[in-house]
């Protein structure tokens, strides 16, 4: 079963917290981390920087699409930053541990 790290982007805390509960309910997700950012990017021809959250989602691959979905639907950019990573390797009980939680119960 492939493992992903996905990553996301979100412009406060209270939208974080609403697409990470969101994730989890679905079983889109095992852990979903919120973690205080400052980002720096170009948006519309200029340099910009903004306190966001940063959102870490562990979950297998073949959810990506319906999480990419509902993380499109949930935030409120207009090009939300959706990314993942495979998960080359890691402890075996944590790695079935994700395996366990998003699978629908």
């Amino acid at each position: 079963m492939a493992r992903i790290i996905v990553f996301s982007t979100c412009a406060h805390r209270r939208e974080a917290r609403k697409i990470a509960r969101e994730l989890l309910k679905r079983r889109l997700g095992a852990c979903v981390n919120l973690i205080a950012i400052t980002s720096f990017y170009w948006w519309k021809d200029k340099v910009r920087n903004a306190s966001e959250c940063l959102l870490v989602i562990k979950t297998r691959a073949e959810l990506f699409p319906e999480l990419q979905r509902r993380i499109s639907a949930l935030s409120s950019y207009e090009v939300p930053e959706i990314v993942s990573v495979k998960i080359d390797d890691g402890l075996p009980s944590y790695l079935k541990w994700i395996d366990e939680e998003t699978l629908v119960k």
